[in-house]
């Protein structure tokens, strides 16, 4: 990824935004339910690596959507 990489501390910008969107639309292809799969997978992947952390970061919605729900941490 280019563009993404921040090591010289400067932070991102819409430029950077955008450019994150479009990969995530080139990875997950055109299908919105594919690439809110794949949204849902980062998250997921995120919060694990956070300790479970990120999730009371995320509004409601997206946490269930995500699974990161407290209702689906429980089963």
């Amino acid at each position: 990824m280019t563009g993404l990489d921040r090591t010289d501390g400067t932070a991102p910008t819409d430029d950077d935004d955008a450019e994150l969107i479009a990969q995530l639309r080139a990875l997950a292809g055109a299908d919105p339910a594919d690439v809110r799969q794949v949204v849902a997978e980062v998250l997921a992947a995120l919060d694990r690596a956070a300790g479970g952390a990120l999730r009371e970061h995320l509004p409601a919605t997206i946490r269930a959507e995500a699974g990161l729900d407290a209702a689906a941490m429980r089963h």
